[in-house]
């Protein structure tokens, strides 16, 4: 049998935008003074681990995590715009507000969580759920037995936590997506397995925003 690929998700740090409740989708916002210290910080927590490669959303907000994270290992990271947030299409640089505001039909489907709703010009979270889970398990199987590091976005940390515990899309979320947060999973050709989650003890009490979109 394949030996297991053991999984490190990581959020990235805190951008402006996170904290103005400001849709980034695919936007390249880059992280903010906060988002900067805990990359700082889940990379010192990181630090330790045997991790054998790094791969990350080519957006500046998860490549500027997936840098402090890679430094102490010495390794590169690997870009995989696979691995970017959801797109969001017109949504993006929309705050919460306005588009419950602009668009109330739109807003409905989406806090809903209609799998097959796309914001125009956006992704469906049918199309995104497969992107997410295709590259992961792409990215995993070229690792057995070693330890690979994923850093990405909120959407990403939901797709693959849903995955690793068989939730459905539409399934009300209950768990956290914060800002930086160090997540952990198996992965085998049988599937993803939740090891833990939203680990933020490197963190201050109460300083990763949630992924509240997702």
């Amino acid at each position: 049998m394949e030996e297991a690929t053991r999984l490190i998700a990581v959020r990235h740090g805190e951008t402006a935008w996170n904290v103005d409740t400001r849709i980034q989708g695919q936007l390249d916002i880059g992280l903010n003074e906060t988002g900067l210290w805990q990359a700082r910080r889940a990379g010192g927590a990181l630090a330790d681990e045997p991790i054998g490669v790094v791969y990350a959303s080519d957006l500046s907000r998860a490549w500027q995590t997936a840098e402090a994270i890679a430094q102490p290992h010495g390794l590169p990271v690997q870009p995989e715009p696979r691995l970017r947030e959801r797109a969001f299409g017109t949504f993006e640089g929309m705050s919460f507000a306005e588009i419950e505001a602009r668009l109330p039909e739109q807003a409905r489907r989406w806090r809903e969580r209609d799998p097959e709703f796309e914001p125009e010009g956006g992704e469906s979270l049918l199309v995104f759920r497969d992107r997410v889970t295709g590259v992961a398990a792409e990215l995993a199987a070229r690792h057995p037995g070693e330890l690979v590091v994923l850093v990405a976005h909120g959407g990403v940390m939901d797709v693959l936590y849903r995955a690793a515990t068989r939730q459905e899309l539409q399934a009300p979320r209950t768990w956290q997506l914060g800002n930086a947060a160090i997540n952990r999973m198996l992965w085998t050709p049988g599937g993803f397995s939740l090891v833990g989650w939203s680990d933020t003890a490197h963190l201050t009490a109460g300083d990763a925003l949630d992924e509240i979109t997702s």
